[in-house]
């Protein structure tokens, strides 16, 4: 069987977590880079990366790595890659990607340049004149960085973090790939109390259950390379029932708390379609007015802020109220998520560590709270 070089790009802060997942998922050659983690496997790599992965946002093969501060160099090496061992007759090769602190500066030249290496070695190979792309797509990528080119074929489409069971988002929701990073950087397991008493759509809540509950993130949707005809399909099945088997009961007592009526239905509707409904409480509260002085467990929330929907004033007074809210830290591991740089002073205690996170473009600071300190 084929082995692949598999490239996995995340978001900036969450690398160490993606690696620690495929390192105990058995893969081989894990490493990270900035935004990356990289990997070795075959078929089975590829299907049970796709469904496993919490973290990341897609999973490439890397077909090629060359340097390309021109674009000779460039269409070279794109040629030099085996495309039919990758694309069937019929394939449509699409291409997309981008380019950084390269002389290789236009896109849609560099895509041009791309698809017609592309094309010229397929026609070479099959001995014709003109190619076929009626049939299903296969995606192309590239990254140009530092004059160095990444050529990568995508295997998964629609991106990791589209689970698909959140149909709404509401107002400014959190990818699903960086709520789960929350929630492993909070070292919840499986027997402690959970809240969340901003949850807007319920996604840090729901992903903390699909970790309690250890249920594959991508168990229930499709990916690209389930078409890919040089992809043994058998894997997808073997892969699905093996996440299935790994799934258990959880005593995890979760809670999801916000003030607006119309996003708790929404996250009771989402967690209906992730399937741990059975696992969250859901409730209608205003963190502000709530006493959690006696509460104890892990909170992880992502707070409306000022430069996300644009009331600073009043997401200051937010964070004062849910300092107010707890009173002391004690038993108490508290995460939140924010921009803010004055977080701390609102908030009225001194973090024990920060940690960078991008919401989407946002640079954040994730403030650790840990119990007793």
């Amino acid at each position: 069987m084929k082995t692949y070089e598999f490239c996995a790009p995340c978001l900036i802060g969450v690398e160490s977590i993606a690696a620690g997942e495929f390192r105990r998922l058995g893969f081989e050659n894990v490493r990270c880079e900035d935004g990356h983690v990289y990997f070795t496997g075959g078929d089975d790599t590829l299907a049970r990366a796709n469904i496993h992965s919490r973290y990341c946002e897609r999973i490439l093969i890397r077909l090629g790595s060359f340097p390309a501060d021109d674009f000779d160099k460039l269409f070279d090496g794109v040629r030099r890659i085996a495309w039919e061992e990758y694309l069937a007759p019929g394939t449509a090769f699409p291409v997309k990607g981008y380019s950084l602190r390269s002389k290789l500066t236009s896109i849609p030249a560099c895509q041009r340049i791309i698809k017609k290496a592309v094309a010229e070695r397929l026609m070479a190979k099959r001995r014709v004149t003109w190619l076929d792309e009626s049939g299903p797509a296969v995606q192309i990528q590239f990254s140009i960085i530092r004059d160095r080119a990444d050529i990568f074929i995508d295997t998964t489409g629609a991106p990791l973090y589209k689970r698909g069971w959140r149909t709404e988002g509401g107002v400014a929701p959190i990818r699903e790939t960086l709520a789960a990073s929350m929630v492993d950087l909070s070292r919840f397991r499986g027997d402690m109390h959970f809240l969340d008493p901003m949850c807007g759509s319920g996604t840090i809540a729901i992903e903390a259950a699909l970790k309690a509950r250890r249920r594959a993130p991508g168990i229930n949707r499709r990916f690209d390379a389930q078409g890919f005809p040089f992809v043994d399909r058998a894997v997808w099945n073997r892969a699905r029932e093996e996440a299935k088997a790994g799934e258990m009961p959880s005593p995890a007592v979760i809670e999801a708390r916000d003030i607006d009526p119309a996003c708790i239905r929404r996250a009771e509707a989402n967690a209906r379609r992730a399937g741990v409904a059975d696992m969250i409480r859901f409730s209608v509260a205003d963190v502000t007015k709530s006493d959690l002085s006696s509460w104890r467990g892990v909170m992880v929330t992502n707070p409306p802020y000022g430069e996300r929907l644009g009331d600073q004033e009043t997401a200051h007074a937010l964070y004062r109220g849910l300092g107010r809210a707890l009173g002391t830290l004690d038993g108490k591991s508290v995460y939140v998520i924010t921009p803010d740089p004055e977080f701390e002073k609102f908030f009225g205690h001194r973090a024990n560590r920060k940690r960078w996170l991008y919401n989407g473009m946002i640079k954040c600071s994730l403030y650790m709270y840990f119990p007793g300190k």
